[in-house]
């Protein structure tokens, strides 16, 4: 059996066209050779006990097409793999790099794939949606639940959009905005991008009435904006301690916001920032909030965008 490197990433596919181009996102994405990459895929196979209808005459039919169909499955799901396999082979990666991995069911497609993320990943990468064909749907039923079940690891939610090296990182000054800091370094660092670490306040000046109450003073911006540049800096300081070129890495305070998650979009957009760096929560201590609020928004409001969503 192949052995990934002792850094891994699970990639969890589901045979649609997406996982594939979530394959392809891996590829085009120079920092991952370096790492292990594990496909996974979790088989809705047909349970056990079906099988006993086989002894009734009348479902003997019925069983019997529900056998074949899951051979069917199979097949496609390997053909599948070897497909994705070869991606990978192409695109440089050793082949002892690379496991495909298949297993039936046990207790739910994103509660299989939480179980195995434990089992030493560094990351999760994952697409908003699988085979899922409602457009206006922005996250499918198994990225949601891995987005607010999946609080130990560093999240990967690839857009549509093609990856390029420009990367926003929302930054508050949390914990979790310091450990994205860490996180982009780590994976990073040695490589060609760039980075803008991207600071909200919302105040500064005149506001609409409706949104008064979210402003803060004049003195508050100037005090807020003096000590969030001290951590900027220092977070500044520490990406280009692990690779960064100094020429590559800025930071930017964005003041009289109205909201927080319409700055980030925005600024990717206008920018073209191909992925944004966030934590998953920021200062705020509400233990019923398992993701932020920006954060949440951000991924909903920036949907062809890649999100890193670090924990």
């Amino acid at each position: 059996m192949k052995h990934p490197s002792k850094k891994k990433i699970l990639v969890p596919v589901d045979g649609s066209d997406r996982s594939l181009n979530t394959v392809r996102y891996i590829v085009r994405n120079e920092p991952f050779i370096s790492r292990g990459i594990v496909l996974f895929h979790v088989f809705n196979s047909v349970p056990e006990s079906y099988w006993d209808l086989a002894n009734d005459p009348r479902s003997a039919s019925t069983v019997r097409q529900v056998k074949s169909w899951e051979v069917q499955q199979r097949k496609n799901i390997a053909e599948f793999m070897e497909r994705a396999d070869q991606l990978l082979l192409k695109g440089g990666f050793p082949p002892k790099s690379i496991v495909l991995k298949v297993q039936n069911r046990k207790k739910g497609i994103a509660r299989d794939i939480i179980q195995e993320a434990r089992h030493g990943y560094e990351a999760v990468v994952t697409r908003r949606r699988g085979m899922t064909g409602l457009r206006r749907i922005v996250i499918g039923s198994v990225a949601s639940k891995m987005i607010s079940k999946l609080t130990f690891l560093p999240l990967i939610l690839v857009g549509k959009k093609r990856p390029n090296n420009k990367i926003l990182l929302a930054f508050d000054g949390s914990d979790n905005a310091l450990r994205a800091v860490d996180f982009v370094g780590t994976m990073l660092g040695d490589f060609d991008y760039e980075v803008s670490l991207h600071h909200v306040i919302r105040s500064d000046g005149p506001a609409p009435f409706e949104y008064q109450h979210i402003f803060s003073s004049p003195e508050f911006t100037k005090a807020a904006a003096k000590e969030i540049t001290y951590s900027l800096e220092m977070a500044r300081s520490k990406l280009v301690d692990m690779g960064f070129k100094p020429e590559k890495v800025s930071f930017k305070i964005a003041k009289g916001e109205i909201s927080r998650a319409g700055s980030i979009a925005d600024r990717a957009k206008a920018e073209n920032f191909g992925t944004i760096v966030m934590g998953r929560r920021g200062h705020s201590r509400v233990p019923d909030f398992i993701i932020g609020r920006v954060t949440n928004k951000v991924i909903h409001m920036a949907r062809e965008r890649t999100v890193w969503v670090i924990r």
